[in-house]
C-alpha cells in the first residue's frame, strides 16, 4: 500500500490522454463488470476526439459536470470520481425519473495499490463539496448506483454517510442483476 499526499482536483482540457489512461486502466479492474455500465473494448475503441470532448465537459469550471482526480508527487493519478448536475423532471443516466435536483456520482475508481489509503474519501469529499457549492441550481442531495453484489463499494459508500433509498434498478444488461440507489441529503 502506498502512502503519501495527494492533491484532489478537477481535471483540466489538456489532460484528455490521462483521463482516457485512467479510464481504461478502471475498465480493466477485476470489479469493472459490476462497477461501469461501459466495456473495456467500447472505450478503448474510442477516438480521441471522443476523450478530448469528454475530457472538455468533465473541465468546465461552470458546467454541469466535473471530474475530480487524486494526483501523486511524480504527477500520476491515483483516483477519480465524477459528478454531474440531473436536473428535477428528466430521466437519469439509468431512465429513472428525477424527482429532485440532485448531483450524481459516477465513474468511481482508485488504482489497486492506493486503495486503503483514504483517497476515495478525499475524492468523495471534493465531489460533494462541488455539488453542494452549486448555487443554480441548488442541489438537494448527491446520489449514487452501487451494484448489488459490490459490497466493498458499498460499504464505503455508508461509512461516508450514504444511505439506501430503497430504488433499485435492473443492471443495465443484466436485467437479472439489480443496482441499488444510495443517497446523501443535503445537511
Amino acid at each position: 500500500m502506498i502512502t503519501q499526499p495527494y492533491v484532489i482536483r478537477p481535471v483540466r482540457t489538456d489532460e484528455w490522454e490521462k483521463v482516457k489512461e485512467l479510464r481504461l486502466a478502471a475498465l480493466q479492474d477485476p470489479v469493472a463488470p459490476i462497477a461501469f455500465l461501459e466495456t473495456y473494448e467500447t472505450s478503448s475503441a474510442q477516438p480521441d476526439t471522443f476523450w478530448q470532448e469528454r475530457t472538455e465537459r468533465a473541465a468546465q469550471e461552470q458546467g454541469l459536470i466535473r471530474q475530480f482526480v487524486a494526483e501523486t508527487a511524480d504527477g500520476s493519478w491515483a483516483g477519480s470520481v465524477t459528478a454531474f448536475v440531473e436536473a428535477a423532471g428528466s430521466a437519469s443516466l439509468l431512465d429513472d425519473p428525477v424527482e429532485v435536483d440532485q448531483a450524481h456520482i459516477v465513474g468511481v475508481f482508485v488504482r489497486p495499490e492506493h486503495r486503503g489509503t483514504g483517497v476515495v474519501a478525499q475524492l468523495f469529499d471534493a465531489a460533494v463539496a462541488w455539488a453542494w457549492a452549486r448555487e443554480a441550481p441548488r442541489l438537494e442531495r448527491v446520489r449514487l448506483f452501487v451494484h448489488q453484489e459490490n459490497r466493498r463499494a458499498a460499504a464505503f459508500y455508508e461509512r461516508f454517510g450514504f444511505r439506501p433509498s430503497g430504488s433499485v434498478l435492473p443492471m443495465p444488461g443484466d436485467p437479472s442483476a439489480e443496482e441499488l440507489e444510495y443517497v446523501l441529503p443535503r445537511p
